[in-house]
């Protein structure tokens, strides 16, 4: 029995051997990965395109290679320069916006939310709701304007009222009577210094 026939049977010692030597095998992929021929191309032409498939694959690599060192670079700059890592972070979220905005997915979200707008503001039930409460703010503000007027000539009334002249005099006279009382007892009252030649008053005794 040759090799190969000993490493499968289970009761040799071998028996991993084999596993473990067909994991190390590097596998093509064109071959792992070979599909029917697309339909409407030649077998030559699909083996064009993944040639050049392969070929840009590869190329994505060495990019992505490059740009991580070019980071690394560039972070190690920034540190010299002593430059904070929250101005990197700012000018990251900055660019990371501005490629949204940029982005096919964003101009046609906003090309969208234009359009709905328009057609929003264009439909009869928008400007009927518009009008419908411009006419409400006009009917409100007609409204405020007529009882302050009310409220207004009501005072008006008021103050020319017979019972709010009166009240009114009777203010005035209250008023005067206590202004001419004060002015009469102030009068009535001795100077803090004596009048004339009276002398003071002695102390009293004990």
């Amino acid at each position: 029995m040759d090799s190969a026939g000993q490493d499968i049977n289970l009761n040799s010692p071998n028996k991993g051997l084999l596993s473990d030597f067909m994991t190390d095998v590097p596998v093509d992929p064109g071959v792992t990965a070979r599909t029917p021929a697309v339909e409407g191309l030649t077998e030559t032409e699909e083996e064009e395109l993944r040639a050049e498939l392969a070929k840009v694959e590869e190329e994505i690599v060495t990019l992505r290679q490059v740009l991580a060192a070019k980071e690394r670079h560039c972070g190690e700059l920034k540190r010299r320069l002593g430059l904070s890592t929250l101005g990197g972070l700012k000018q990251n979220l900055s660019r990371s916006w501005h490629d949204v905005q940029v982005s096919n997915a964003y101009v046609r979200t906003s090309e969208k939310l234009g359009e709905w707008n328009e057609k929003v503001t264009q439909s009869d039930l928008y400007k009927k709701t518009q009008e419908t409460l411009s006419q409400a703010g006009q009917k409100t503000s007609a409204a405020l304007s007529t009882m302050g007027s009310a409220i207004s000539r009501k005072l008006g009334d008021m103050r020319n009222s017979a019972t709010f002249k009166s009240f009114e005099d009777r203010v005035g006279t209250i008023k005067s009577k206590v202004v001419g009382g004060r002015e009469n007892g102030s009068a009535s009252l001795p100077s803090p210094t004596g009048g004339g030649d009276q002398p003071l008053p002695g102390p009293a005794p004990f």
